[in-house]
């Protein structure tokens, strides 16, 4: 290395969090809330909150919810030397959490009419990883989010389904319909 070239520094990065990994992947939907107040200062927790928030259509919520998000991850970034507009690596699993409280943030921007506000979320995703807009689309979007039913649900459903069979059971019979002869007459 020469005199005039410098090391290349290192991609920022956010802490890994695996305690809040855990909790979150321990727990249910309704549990989120609970690993925020044990982690409140994770970026990860509150853009899990965040999602969860916006999977359920809860949009103030949700912009409210990620914006913390990614008020901590850029405290975080920033103290480890990251400079707003440097790149934050969708590879570095850590680093998921700010690229998808920005995404977030920025979803729920455009459903409270914030059009210019969700434009530079947008700028500032790209600029932080290019890739990661699609990956999020592709792995974290509330759409492909498994709606949980619960036993007792099924049990009303399954109970609602044999009272409907019963009942058209149970009706009168309907003649079927006379099939036309083979000159096309009745």
């Amino acid at each position: 290395m020469t005199p005039d070239q410098s090391a290349p520094e290192p991609e920022a990065s956010l802490a890994d969090e695996p305690e809040v990994r855990q909790a979150i992947a321990d727990g249910d939907r309704a549990s989120v809330a609970a690993v925020v107040t044990g982690h409140p200062s994770s970026p990860l927790a509150w853009t899990e909150l965040a999602d969860l928030a916006d999977s359920e259509g809860r949009t103030i919520e949700s912009f409210a919810f990620a914006s913390v998000a990614a008020d901590l991850a850029r405290e975080q970034l920033t103290a480890g030397g990251w400079q707003s507009g440097d790149p934050v690596s969708w590879s570095d699993e850590p680093n998921r959490a700010y690229l998808r409280a920005l995404d977030t943030q920025r979803r729920a921007a455009e459903g409270l009419g914030l059009a210019e506000r969700a434009g530079r979320l947008a700028d500032e995703l790209a600029a932080a990883d290019p890739e990661a807009p699609a990956r999020i689309a592709s792995e974290f979007t509330p759409t492909q989010l498994i709606t949980i039913v619960s036993a007792h649900d099924l049990a009303v459903d399954a109970a609602t389904d044999h009272a409907t069979s019963v009942a058209t059971q149970a009706g009168d019979s309907v003649a079927e319909p006379a099939a036309p002869d083979a000159a096309g007459e009745d």
